[in-house]
């Protein structure tokens, strides 16, 4: 099931009261370190969720609120779609093609992250799909096809972590057609983004993305997630997801 781990996080929404009481609160901690003394990210999490206050979708993925987004520029009308009723335009995952960034990491599943001194992995539940950033701030590679999740290089300012992503195909940014099907968000080709990540207490970091697309925005816009540490899921680990790419053509089946 995509969103097998959804039905059970919702149930602690119930606790949202306790946590805006906490982060009004915060705890004073030390976080955890590499041996070269930079914070250490290893462990399962959940998904970037909402902070209070801001725009939620109606499926279990995490959607942008369209209050942090910039003014679309001229000829940025193709950023929303509507859906077609094609389902490999409409749910292109169906069909085994990859969510794409940021839409892998929104995803309703769990995530975990290895990271050693050059690399942060980040392994996500739902298609398997992984994300390998290296950190000592190479610059980005040349000569490559567009990719769905982008090319992807980390670098450090103090204990945050800034994740720089280029050379994207143009894909789906969001879920968010699952609440509205007339606004099927769509990046373009020439989508940068920026991740700054830092823990924010002993149990969360601070996930903010940054999203320029100067063929869509008029100015890159931000929005700023939580990401809930979960050690306990690390007893059952991720499970197993697979995709069947035995689908008719066009999801239309006939004769046998």
């Amino acid at each position: 099931m995509r969103y097998a781990r959804a039905s059970v996080v919702a149930l602690t929404a119930m606790c949202s009261l306790g946590a805006i009481v906490f982060a009004q609160n915060p705890e004073k901690f030390t976080p955890p370190r590499m041996a070269d003394g930079k914070p250490d990210f290893t462990g399962m999490y959940q998904w970037p969720t909402y902070l209070p206050g801001a725009q939620r979708g109606r499926s279990a993925a995490t959607v942008f609120d369209s209050k942090n987004f910039a003014p679309l520029k001229p000829g940025g009308e193709p950023f929303l779609e509507p859906r077609t009723g094609d389902p490999r335009h409409d749910e292109p995952r169906d069909f085994c093609l990859p969510a794409g960034f940021p839409g892998s990491i929104l995803s309703g599943n769990a995530m975990q992250w290895f990271q050693t001194k050059n690399y942060l992995t980040i392994v996500h539940e739902f298609q398997r799909n992984s994300r390998i950033i290296p950190l000592d701030g190479r610059p980005h590679r040349t000569g490559m096809d567009p990719m769905y999740d982008g090319d992807p290089v980390g670098r450090w300012e103090g204990d945050t972590l800034v994740i720089d992503s280029t050379n994207f195909k143009r894909w789906q940014l969001d879920d968010y057609y699952y609440t509205n099907p007339k606004e099927f968000r769509m990046h373009s080709d020439a989508l940068h983004t920026i991740e700054r990540i830092h823990w924010k207490s002993k149990t969360a970091l601070s996930y903010e993305i940054t999203i320029d697309d100067p063929k869509i925005f008029t100015k890159p816009w931000s929005q700023e997630f939580e990401v809930i540490a979960k050690p306990d899921w690390d007893k059952i680990g991720l499970f197993e997801y697979v995709c069947d790419n035995n689908r008719c053509p066009g999801g239309k089946c006939g004769g046998n």
